[in-house]
């Protein structure tokens, strides 16, 4: 049974054109070619980037942050109550009015005190802005590693210039050192994020996050298999690019630095848009679904790919309506908080709440003022 399967999961009409074979595609005159085996490493790599992570936050991400003047907040424990934790934990972090008034009656408390409880507890619950500060730092080092080295490996090459260039003498295209090692670190990262998706701070596209990260590896994986390496790389490069400025706008953002976020933030917008939304698809999408059936007959592996890819581009599309959202607002100074961060909530001297600008994805502006940040992938 499981030798079927594994028959019919390396069918080579799945993974190659029609005129060729997995037997030519043997190790051979010098040539080497992706083989999934190459993958398993990344599991072990991926435990190794937790590690340097853990590190990382911890030695030099935490220091950087106390430079920058970011602390953690020491936190309001709440009163412990039986009722309303149950209340919290099992129905709603946000009751109605009708649903306070009954609390009220229960706890013998009045409906401010049931109100500020919430809330507090509420604040309990989130992450600090130091602890934003340390994801987004190693996210940054990380994204501008990978950036540097993916020019290293790829400005030499013809198919960095000339995209027509990826397809020559498909799928027999050896693999180069670079290619492997720019794959590795890439998708190694990637998994740690998903192995620490659970325990990092949520934000509310938590579910876009999750496709994301599951759709890069989906498409980074089957492109290897598929000798699809030469495109894979230009796609990685393409993401990194503008992820170096996202994670830069929220340093500034959480050190609190207004004018230099804004500034990086409006930066990184106008990348993300040419990058995402101009390159990936008129460049990047034209090369895989035009130029192939120019060399080889369409299979299986084609139409996955670019399916793939169109799902990227659809979160893309996503992330661009939010950020322009967030553009719009900053601009005509009408943006109060991110609407995509949970914020914390402050307690004020007549029991009404603020929102504290402490947001990751996109732009804040405070009294109408400039102050902003960026959050995305």
């Amino acid at each position: 049974m499981i030798g079927m399967i594994g028959q019919w999961l390396w069918w080579d009409r799945l993974w190659l054109p029609g005129n060729v074979t997995w037997a030519d595609l043997k190790d051979e005159e010098g040539r080497i070619y992706a083989r999934v085996s190459h993958l398993y490493v990344i599991v072990p790599y991926a435990l190794v980037f937790l590690l340097v992570r853990y590190l990382f936050e911890r030695i030099i991400a935490t220091p950087l942050a106390a430079s920058f003047g970011v602390s953690e907040k020491t936190s309001y424990k709440v009163e412990h109550n039986a009722v309303l934790e149950h209340y919290f934990i099992t129905k709603s972090k946000n009751p109605r009015q009708a649903d306070i008034d009954g609390l009220c009656k229960k706890c013998s408390w009045s409906s401010r005190q049931v109100e500020r409880w919430f809330r507090r507890r509420r604040n309990q619950d989130r992450p600090s802005v130091l602890k934003k500060f340390r994801e987004v730092s190693w996210r940054l080092v990380f994204y501008l590693g990978a950036f540097t080295g993916g020019i290293i490996a790829l400005y030499d090459k013809p198919w960095f210039y000339n995209l027509r260039e990826v397809w020559i003498g498909y799928p027999k295209q050896s693999m180069l050192e670079s290619q492997y090692w720019y794959y590795i670190v890439e998708m190694s990262f990637y998994l740690s994020l998903v192995l620490r998706i659970t325990f990092d701070v949520k934000r509310k596209d938590f579910k876009e996050q999750i496709i994301h990260h599951w759709a890069t590896l989906t498409l980074l994986a089957f492109s290897w298999c598929a000798n699809y390496i030469r495109v894979g790389t230009l796609v990685m490069l393409i993401h990194d690019s503008s992820d170096i400025l996202l994670e830069s706008a929220k340093i500034f953002n959480y050190a609190k630095w207004e004018r230099t976020c804004n500034g990086i933030f409006v930066v990184f917008a106008a990348i993300f848009i040419v990058t995402r939304l101009i390159i990936f698809p008129f460049w990047i999408i034209h090369c895989t679904w035009v130029y192939p059936p120019e060399y080889y007959p369409p299979f299986f592996g084609y139409y996955f790919f670019n399916f793939m890819l169109v799902i990227l581009l659809m979160l893309h599309m996503f992330w661009a309506y939010l950020i322009l959202r967030m553009v719009k607002m900053f601009l005509f100074g009408s943006l109060t908080k991110d609407e995509r961060s949970d914020n914390e909530e402050d307690e004020a001297e007549d029991g009404e709440t603020s929102v504290t600008e402490d947001n990751d994805r996109h732009v804040k502006v405070t009294n109408g003022c400039g102050g902003g940040g960026a959050n995305h992938h």
